[in-house]
């Protein structure tokens, strides 16, 4: 089991580097590319802010369905068949803006990316996770998750990094083709995760195993088959524990935050100081090394020590304090500025990620993880309606005020929500151990 860990891990951090670095890389030009075809010229477009908030909107919408989907699927039939999925239709927005970059062949990639997008968006980081929890024991899953996050962080250094010295058209050309790079190496290296149900009895059941004859053996395998989680599992899995439930309001707040600052952020910029694809690429650069040195050197070393609960209330702290840095920014050298915090905010999404994986048995990584991301999802859903707007009308001529960063000012306080409800996490014994044990004391001959 060991040596299968070892190598599983491997090959997944490098499928998570290859299809990362595809899709970050074209990160710093995509608010170009869309401000050029809806609004030549201009450095300001409420159009391309309102239509940037519809897609995150409608993608959202279809992630909420499809991750708590998404993640039961793997849990039966397993982590690499449902990764191919996502990663290959990640490939087909990028092809269209490596072909062509004019006005119809924008709108043909905003059809594709949405839809794509509501299989693609977080499906890849939350089986990658579930894969984690499969292989790493419980003592390790918070170290393991930050290195995952470094492996994200780094594969956003280097893809920043090359936008920066290479032309538009060229950076999706190499996007689309090391998105298939991605998926040809993952089919091939990957192996699959190996989940043994008899090592721990589900959550959502109640009682000691039984002895079933053939009819009920038939009936619970008909209902082991839907690929969908009820509402009522979903919120059977909530109340598993008070910390499952604590740490499911904090992602969706910070969630809500973060979605809503890379929504106005990048159009905030350009308005207010005219930021292009070279600085948003040497911003993106510097969050990024300082995002990859904190979760492959300090998180490792932190999280044994201070716990995942002190970890996430630090990470949330620091990731207000750059919103509001962001939003109040008085000069173009702020941001840059404000983007070093990163050392600290990343802290927070592994930790999180961390504390619900202990609260469930092996055979529910998958659908605990797609519960998270769900709820993420829908907080995707309600960010654009909320934060779109405010941007698009503080960056216009009709503010009723002059602060350009009131939007962003907004999301830091929803990120103080989730701060406030981080401190709150109590380090509470592993769940799915205590579940485990029982089972087995109880289990009947």
């Amino acid at each position: 089991m060991d040596k299968l860990s070892s190598g599983g891990l491997s090959h997944l951090y490098m499928t998570i580097f290859l299809h990362n670095f595809s899709t970050f890389m074209v990160i710093p030009a995509i608010t170009d590319v869309t401000m050029t075809a809806l609004c030549p010229g201009r450095d300001e477009c409420s159009i391309a802010i309102y239509l940037t908030g519809f897609q995150q909107a409608i993608v959202g919408l279809g992630t909420l369905v499809m991750m708590p989907l998404v993640g039961n699927l793997s849990d039966k039939f397993g982590r690499k068949a449902l990764l191919t999925l996502p990663m290959i239709f990640t490939i087909i927005p990028l092809g269209i803006l490596a072909y062509s970059r004019t006005r119809n062949f924008f709108y043909a990639y905003f059809v594709a990316k949405t839809l794509t997008a509501m299989v693609c968006e977080g499906s890849v980081h939350c089986l990658a996770l579930a894969y984690v929890a499969d292989h790493v024991p419980e003592g390790r899953r918070a170290s393991t998750f930050g290195i995952l996050s470094g492996i994200s962080s780094s594969a956003f250094v280097c893809g920043t990094l090359f936008t920066r010295f290479v032309s538009t058209p060229s950076m999706f050309q190499v996007a689309t083709s090391v998105a298939v790079v991605a998926v040809i190496y993952m089919r091939i290296f990957l192996p699959d995760s190996i989940i043994d149900d008899e090592i721990s009895a589900p959550l959502l059941s109640n009682g000691k195993p039984k002895v079933l004859n053939s009819d009920e053996n038939l009936n619970v395998e008909l209902q082991s088959s839907k690929a969908l989680p009820s509402l009522p599992d979903l919120i059977a899995l909530l109340k598993t524990s008070p910390t499952f439930s604590q740490a499911a309001i904090v992602a969706f707040f910070s969630n809500l935050a973060d979605v809503g600052l890379h929504a106005s952020l990048l159009y905030y910029l350009k308005a207010r100081f005219h930021f292009n694809k070279d600085q948003f690429a040497d911003l993106m650069v510097i969050l990024g090394v300082a995002s990859t040195i904190s979760q492959l050197v300090l998180m490792p070393l932190l999280a044994p020590v201070l716990g995942e609960e002190r970890l996430l209330s630090i990470g949330l702290l620091f990731s207000c304090a750059h919103m509001f840095l962001y939003g109040l920014a008085w000069s173009f050298w702020v941001p840059y500025a404000a983007a070093m915090f990163s050392i600290f905010f990343v802290f927070a999404q592994p930790c999180m990620r961390s504390i619900v994986s202990k609260q469930v048995g092996p055979s529910e990584q998958g659908k605990a993880q797609g519960c998270i991301s769900g709820l993420c999802s829908f907080a995707n859903v309600i960010s654009p309606f909320a934060f779109s707007p405010l941007t698009a009308l503080f960056l216009s001529e009709k503010a009723p005020f002059n602060f350009p960063g009131f939007s962003i000012v907004c999301v830091g306080f929803a990120a103080m929500v989730a701060l406030i409800q981080s401190v709150m996490i109590k380090a509470a014994p592993p769940t799915s151990s205590e579940r485990v044990s029982s089972n087995c004391d109880h289990m009947e001959p």
